[in-house]
């Protein structure tokens, strides 16, 4: 599976997350070979919990079926910049590469607000990319969002 198609699987996801009244963010996670390993959306309003965030998610799901919590040569592909608790965890996780689709002005730690990914004082630092399929990604946050007001 190459970036794009793990991207296009995060907006399926991300669908699925709007479905059950959450932000629509979602992600996953890809092993060294490009194959799915982990996957998430977001699940805040669903179960009740502060963390469930789609990166979260899919970092949990890929530790437990990987057999470690460290995720070295794995790639995480998420619709939505992370925020700060999600880019602490993708560096806690030693994921090694960073997609994202959307920024997020408002509490972004890629770079928007923060930049908690790249900081140097930190022991690993992953790649980014950014802006894969942004607009298809922000369109799903404008149009969940416009349904809100």
């Amino acid at each position: 599976m190459n970036h794009s198609e793990a991207m296009r699987r995060a907006l399926e996801l991300a669908a699925l997350a709007a479905r059950t009244g959450d932000v629509p963010v979602g992600a996953v996670v890809l092993d060294p070979r490009g194959e799915a390993l982990g996957e998430g959306f977001n699940v805040r309003e669903r179960d009740g919990d502060p963390t469930g965030h789609a990166e979260v998610v899919a970092l949990r799901d890929a530790a437990t079926q990987s057999g470690s919590w460290r995720l070295d040569d794995c790639t995480l592909v998420v619709t939505l910049e992370p925020c700060t608790m999600c880019a602490g965890a993708i560096v806690s996780s030693r994921i090694s590469r960073l997609v994202l689709g959307a920024w997020d002005d408002k509490a972004g730690a890629v770079g928007s607000l923060w930049d908690v990914v790249r900081d140097r004082r930190l022991n690993h630092r992953p790649e980014v990319e950014a802006g894969l399929l942004a607009d298809e990604s922000a369109d799903l946050l404008r149009d969940f969002f416009a349904q809100r007001r």
